[in-house]
């Protein structure tokens, strides 16, 4: 459009003909009304020649017999002369045999131009190409805790799977994705996790499920829920830890962490869901694991605990919200922290969904679970619901988690 190293004005020219004309036409009335106009030394031509004056650019459109667009010219005059020039181009009058209207509507100094990006892209190299010199002890302090913590990981089988440095010593097992979440875990002193790495379930995982409490701790979406799939048909699980949908376990934050193990529950509550036909359980060889013997393995109290003052989780569990509607007919809304937030007859669910709180995520209820109740469950963003029975289910969601609850 214009030399760069030599032009100092851009002239924004509108133009607007009574007719359809062309390009050729544009340049041909520029040429042709303004020679002679100004003498020799503003001559168009000459100016050109010299390379005192670019190109001259046309962008025009015809619509419905009238032609509209954008003369822009570039020049390396001075202003005086740059504004003479600018001038003279309003004057055209005729483009071919149509009638034409050329007005001036800005001249701009491209120098100015080119200091408004220096001084933009300045401030943006300023604030993100710097290298950070200030030292941050905390950050450097948790750098060298989780370098330590990483060197930690062991391997097991013959397939070496990333593990917890306590994963033989412990009495449980926390069996995750894959070296990413066992990463995570021990940054918060979570020394007992066992990585599946893969759709494909190393040997050395079933063996240690079946002498150890197992729990089942995936990620949150549909890859989490088919390796959950595989491990029951091949492993010993006991509990299953709920990661918040959407999220990674290699994510999470340990807040989030603990709760999800605390809120763990038995594996009975999903096999309606997640096993088909085809899935068998292992026959187990132990008795059936106590309530005891479920809480969160942490083998030692990380260095992250012992010098900041980290909140511990508190609040109600899932099996505290069972038990508060077992036989009583009624239904609880809970929110991510399994606490409550509204309270109706198991009866009334449906009718209790338009007016749910958006916070809502699960329902536990003392009663029977149709189809119909299900897709409006889906309809509301509800991720988990728990009941005794789910009766003429024709389609299983998948983003909806179905827990069968087993009433003692």
């Amino acid at each position: 459009m214009y030399s760069s190293d030599t032009t100092k004005y851009l002239i924004h020219i509108n133009l607007h003909t009574e007719g359809v004309v062309e390009k050729p036409d544009v340049v041909g009335a520029i040429f042709g009304q303004t020679e002679g106009l100004l003498g020799e030394d503003l001559d168009l031509r000459d100016l050109q020649r010299t390379g005192r004056v670019g190109r001259i650019d046309v962008h025009i459109t015809s619509k419905r017999g009238e032609t509209r667009g954008e003369i822009l010219i570039s020049s390396s005059l001075d202003r005086a002369e740059t504004a003479v020039l600018a001038a003279s181009m309003e004057t055209i009058d005729r483009v071919g045999p149509c009638v034409a209207h050329a007005r001036v509507e800005r001249i701009e100094d491209i120098r100015v131009t080119k200091r408004k990006q220096i001084v933009d892209r300045a401030k943006e190299l300023l604030l993100t190409h710097f290298d950070e010199t200030t030292i941050d002890s905390t950050e450097l302090l948790d750098n060298v805790r989780e370098s330590m913590r990483i060197e930690k990981i062991g391997v097991l089988g013959e397939e070496r799977v990333p593990a917890g440095p306590n994963v033989l010593d412990s009495d449980a097992v926390i069996v995750v994705e894959g070296r990413a979440d066992v990463i995570n875990l021990l940054r918060y002193g979570i020394k007992n996790a066992v990585a599946v790495e893969g759709t494909k379930v190393p040997a050395v995982i079933p063996k240690l499920c079946e002498v150890k409490t197992a729990t089942a701790f995936l990620d949150g979406d549909r890859g989490g829920d088919l390796i959950l799939r595989e491990l029951l048909q091949v492993t010993d699980i006991d509990y299953i830890a709920l990661c918040p949908r959407g999220k990674s376990v290699e994510d999470l934050t340990r807040k989030e962490i603990i709760k999800s193990l605390r809120n763990k529950m038995p594996v009975e509550y999903f096999r309606d869901q997640l096993e088909g036909p085809e899935v068998h359980p292992p026959e187990k060889g132990k008795e059936p694991v106590k309530e005891e013997a479920t809480q969160v393995i942490i083998t030692e109290k990380s260095e992250e605990e012992e010098e900041t003052d980290l909140p511990p989780v508190t609040g109600p569990t899932f099996e505290q919200q069972v038990r508060e509607v077992e036989g009583k007919k009624t239904a609880r809304f809970l929110n991510a922290d399994y606490t409550l937030i509204n309270e109706v007859s198991a009866s009334e669910v449906e009718k209790a969904l338009d007016g749910a709180d958006t916070d809502a995520i699960g329902v536990v209820m003392d009663g029977p679970v149709d189809q119909r109740l299900i897709d409006a469950f889906l309809a509301k963003g509800i991720e988990f619901v728990a009941a005794p029975e789910f009766k003429e289910i024709v389609k299983r969601p998948l983003s909806l988690r179905l827990m069968k609850i087993r009433n003692a």
